[in-house]
């Protein structure tokens, strides 16, 4: 068995949406709006007695959610943990003239069969869509 480091296979998803870079960047920033638009992923979340962390309901069970979030470049990058795997996501906001991108990445975990990171990386078209219909439709 060898030891030696391999590079993870990834997939980045992007969506544009019609809206400043910092009204996007503060509806991501504010794990609370979670569930609304990680509606495959996330579907309840509340603060913890730790600021860094929000605990969270998943398909899958508990777990945990920390947001590492700096608005001057457009950093979302997040941690996951639950009882059986722990991951970092790596996330930006940037302009797109007057709108903004938002991009996700997704490394595959070893535990993960490359049919089962697929299926998990497609839901996440869903989140997308829903992140953009909830950012677009007028107050």
């Amino acid at each position: 068995m060898s030891t030696t480091p391999t590079t993870a296979r990834s997939v980045t998803k992007t969506v544009t949406i019609d809206r400043p870079v910092a009204d996007v960047f503060a509806f991501l920033a504010d794990a609370a709006n979670w569930p609304a638009w990680a509606v495959v992923n996330v579907k309840s979340i509340e603060p913890t007695d730790d600021p860094d962390w929000w605990a969270m309901t998943t398909p899958l069970g508990p777990a945990k959610l920390r947001l590492r979030a700096d608005a001057r470049y457009g950093i979302l990058d997040h941690d996951y943990l639950d009882d059986t795997a722990s991951w970092s996501v790596p996330a930006r906001v940037v302009a797109n003239d007057t709108g903004s991108e938002f991009m996700i990445t997704f490394f595959q975990p070893p535990a993960f069969t490359d049919a089962f990171f697929d299926e998990q990386v497609a839901l996440v078209d869903t989140e997308l869509a829903t992140l953009k219909r909830i950012l677009e439709t007028p107050a």
